[in-house]
């Protein structure tokens, strides 16, 4: 009996081993496909390519995320086994959705919910996220349009405060239109009047 559950642990650490070693693979990849396709852009006359690339999710969100994993895995492995397959959907669908011209506005707030379970992991801190959407599931946009808005929210208020933080988020289509609305709050001593690049990006997209 002992060594049947000494056997069924060392393959669930196995298993969790192997999500974990297939990510960062997958994560090495991205960031390798990013970085090839910005110096391409960067020689090419499509700035609007260029400048949507660059509102895309930072690298660093994966691999902090990926080192919180690591330490998870030990801990909770069946928590980090769900939290590995919303970063391996996140990075899919940054690598192959992000291409596109334009995606279904379901799978754009999937994207967004999975970011916010993710980021979530990294504190030690209570937060509330309210997050609603109704919207027709026909409705199309362009993809990775609103993750700079999310990560501003998260970078600017969740991460400054130390207790009270919070965002949120509604996403609703009317008619032919897609309303986003994104509120957190802030600690007002950390306002920085300049205007980040990815908001201007986000206003000329």
């Amino acid at each position: 009996m002992c060594s049947f559950f000494r056997k069924l642990s060392c393959f669930n650490s196995s298993h969790s081993f192997f999500y974990y070693a297939v990510l960062i693979i997958l994560g090495i990849y991205w960031f390798t496909k990013q970085v090839i396709t910005f110096f391409k852009l960067k020689n090419e006359t499509s700035k609007a390519e260029l400048l949507h690339l660059k509102n895309q999710v930072n690298p660093h969100f994966f691999f902090n995320t990926l080192n919180n994993l690591y330490g998870l895995v030990a801990v909770n492995p069946k928590k980090a086994q769900e939290l590995i397959l919303k970063l391996s959907d996140m990075m899919r669908y940054s690598i192959y959705e992000g291409e596109k011209e334009i995606v279904l506005l379901k799978d754009e707030v999937d994207y967004l919910k999975n970011y916010i379970e993710l980021h979530k992991m990294r504190y030690h801190k209570e937060i509330s996220i309210d997050f609603k959407d109704q919207i027709d599931e026909t409705f199309q946009v362009m993809p990775l349009l609103f993750i700079i808005l999310l990560e501003n929210a998260f970078k600017h208020g969740v991460e400054n405060l130390r207790k009270d933080a919070f965002v949120n988020i509604n996403v609703f289509t009317f008619e032919n239109k897609i309303q986003f609305d994104i509120e957190n709050n802030f600690d007002t001593s950390e306002v920085n009047e300049k205007v980040g690049i990815g908001l201007t990006n986000l206003k000329e997209d």
